[in-house]
């Protein structure tokens, strides 16, 4: 198949031999039926495992294809990758279980357990710049300056016939599938799915899924070609791909039925639903596929697959989005109150929360602010709720006390 712009595009014939390849190598990873996404949806919803794949990630599908296909000769000169963490882990792993050694670039920002279990793979690691463009020019220098092979975390069909069998799975695993929802940073993955899952069955969609503030594809679609983005801020770093390649542009541009978007409160309220719903550590990058069907569960029809692409998550940042899940839920309510300033007046404040069942995570004292009135004292609270509800059942019953509430 070739796209409109003459890109010969991978076929389900070049997934289907990905699949004979890594075989024994990758996992089958499993479909987990949500009963919890599927009362939303109103039809089947489950999550293909990828968080569970070896090193992590679905990366290694695609490193292990590519390298693989390298000849003896390629091999003996080593190959060399730029990645925020998880292909990085993909191509030490593969380049590990190959015979061959590799260098990794990974931006200064990298989570250490990236960092860390890239090396543990067997490569040798190279930090360079705060975002992945300089990781990837250094990566091609070095290509240039010792003969290795580069391993492009997406612009290879042997990369997106890889990252492919993902969706050969999720057609063997549930052959009813309407809707099948990607991730899509770079995009090899969405586009190695789509090519196989659009050939076999043109009905199911597509849809591929990035994090608002770092979407290159919606821009790239409206130009006709891929655009660079200027700027990117999310915490979801494994989809944080300024620019798609000529080759996973042509994918999405000729197979991927839609691209949607989604915030950063999105993405930590999917993450916190994985770990007390699915009972799943995720990365936020994993987990864009499932902010999108929570975010708006009619769009998408049942049966549905929503690929959970990723679970390495540092420990430090899955305590922050956890807490960022829990606002973006309704779990977390912040208070100002103004009260007497006199003794007991918040002993009465915290008597009355405990009263309506509001757990006090924080309180503050503020005297000196112009806002308040002489003898008037405001008090910062920050409670724990059992979610929306309950936090206008804590509002509404503080000011049927007589207090001046204002949430935050």
């Amino acid at each position: 198949m070739v796209a409109p712009g003459g890109v010969p595009l991978v076929s389900g014939a070049d997934v289907e031999a990905a699949a004979a390849l890594i075989a024994g190598v990758v996992r089958r990873t499993p479909l987990e039926y949500s009963g919890a996404l599927a009362d939303r949806v109103g039809g089947p919803v489950w999550l293909k495992c990828e968080n569970l794949q070896r090193t992590g990630s679905f990366k290694i599908r695609g490193a292990y294809t590519r390298i693989s296909r390298l000849s003896d000769a390629e091999r003996a000169r080593g190959v060399v990758a730029a990645s925020a963490g998880n292909h990085a882990q993909g191509v030490a792993l593969a380049a590990r279980l190959l015979g061959a050694e590799a260098t990794v670039y990974m931006p200064e920002s990298a989570p250490l357990p990236k960092l860390a279990a890239t090396e543990g793979y067997g490569a040798r690691v190279e930090m360079s710049g705060q975002s992945l463009a300089e990781p990837l020019l250094a990566a091609a220098e070095h290509a240039e300056r010792t003969g290795a092979v580069f391993i492009h975390p997406f612009d290879h069909p042997d990369v997106i016939a890889g990252q492919g069998t993902v969706g050969l799975e999720v057609l063997e695993q549930c052959p009813e599938v309407a809707t099948v929802v990607v991730c899509a940073g770079g995009g090899g993955l969405v586009s190695g799915i789509a090519a196989v899952v659009k050939e076999r069955r043109p009905d199911v969609r597509v849809v591929a899924v990035q994090a608002e503030t770092a979407a290159a594809l919606p821009g790239s679609l409206a130009a006709g070609r891929p655009v660079a983005l200027t700027s990117m801020s999310t915490m979801a770093d494994g989809i944080a791909v300024p620019k798609p390649s000529d080759l996973s542009f042509a994918h999405v541009q000729g197979l991927v039925d839609e691209v949607r978007t989604v915030s950063e409160e999105d993405l930590s309220r999917a993450l916190l639903f994985c770990l007390e719903r699915a009972k799943l550590v995720v990365e936020p990058a994993g987990v864009a596929a499932v902010a999108a069907v929570l975010a708006d569960p009619t769009a998408f029809p049942a049966p549905v697959v929503a690929v959970v692409s990723g679970g390495n998550i540092d420990p430090v940042l899955l305590l922050k989005v956890v807490q960022h899940g829990m606002s973006a839920a309704g779990r977390y309510l912040s208070l100002r109150l103004r009260v007497p300033d006199r003794p007991g007046s918040l002993a009465a404040v915290l008597a009355e929360l405990a009263a309506v069942g509001a757990n006090v995570l924080e309180v503050e004292h503020e005297r000196t602010t112009t806002r308040l009135g002489v003898g008037e004292v405001e008090i910062f609270v920050v409670l724990e709720t059992r979610g929306p509800v309950h936090a206008g059942e804590v509002i509404a019953a503080l000011r049927s006390a007589g207090y001046a509430v204002t949430p935050e």
